[in-house]
């Protein structure tokens, strides 16, 4: 079946993407609305080239649905709201690390309204969302791609942050443990994450409600590297006396706020 020119467009933006984009990435890449990139993505998924999820789309045949949709689909909302709050913390002119977390994606949109960042990041979609925005240097890191984290990680990307003063942290979770901290499914990222938080002048940690009191296997940053966290809700006990415990300040997202 014959293709639009648009449609071509978006079937290669996904190919140079790593196969899989977020709708606002997509319309960056191909500097459109994002109504007219879920427009054209439904009338590829018609077509069965690609495969729509909530916010984005991936190439037909060579995945599942992505971990990351699944994840970015969750509690979108929520993730909005502290995304404007992590924004509210970031300065002008700041370094920052970003990683690969789907509420870390909706901060990244947020910090398109910010000046002279210097961007260090192992994110496809976050290093597409902030390059050539308001005079911004965005820096992808290398090492070895994970497609469904859309993201890299491993040795080189260890070494390579290392070259970086970073300012701020912000890094997502998998689950908050009252004794152990901040906990990761891939062992991969709970390493970056520990090796980032080293680095980083300040740590920021960034996620939903949801997440407290999620389990998982491996343990992330030391709590006393991390000066704040951000959520939906005011963390509840035994969670805020660990916080405060960890000197970690908490930054609560709230439509009222």
């Amino acid at each position: 079946m014959s293709h639009t020119h648009r449609e071509l467009e978006l079937l290669e933006a996904l190919k140079r993407l790593g196969g899989s984009a977020r709708n606002a990435d997509l319309a960056h890449a191909l500097d459109v609305s994002e109504e007219t990139v879920r427009r054209t993505v439904k009338a590829l998924s018609i077509t069965s080239d690609v495969e729509r999820v909530r916010g984005g789309a991936y190439l037909a045949g060579t995945q599942s649905e992505p971990s990351f949709f699944r994840r970015i689909s969750l509690r979108s909302d929520e993730k909005r709201l502290i995304a404007s709050v992590v924004a509210d913390v970031v300065e002008d002119g700041m370094t920052i690390y970003l990683d690969v977390g789907s509420t870390t994606a909706y901060v990244a949109e947020e910090l398109r309204q910010h000046k002279n960042l210097t961007v260090v990041t192992n994110s496809i979609g976050v290093a597409q969302t902030l390059v050539h925005i308001n005079n911004n240097k965005v820096h992808l890191l290398g090492g070895e791609m994970q497609g469904n984290e859309r993201g890299t990680f491993g040795h080189v990307t260890t070494r390579q942050v290392q070259r970086f003063v970073i300012d701020m942290a912000v890094l997502s979770l998998d689950g908050v443990s009252q004794s152990r901290g901040f906990l990761y499914q891939n062992s991969v990222e709970a390493d970056l994450s520990c090796a980032i938080a080293e680095l980083a002048d300040q740590v920021l940690i960034a996620f939903d409600h949801g997440k407290l009191g999620e389990n998982a296997p491996y343990v992330g940053p030391d709590p006393r590297r991390v000066s704040y966290v951000v959520t939906d809700r005011a963390p509840e006990e035994p969670f805020a006396t660990s916080f405060a415990n960890w000197g970690i300040e908490s930054l609560v997202a709230s439509e009222n706020a």
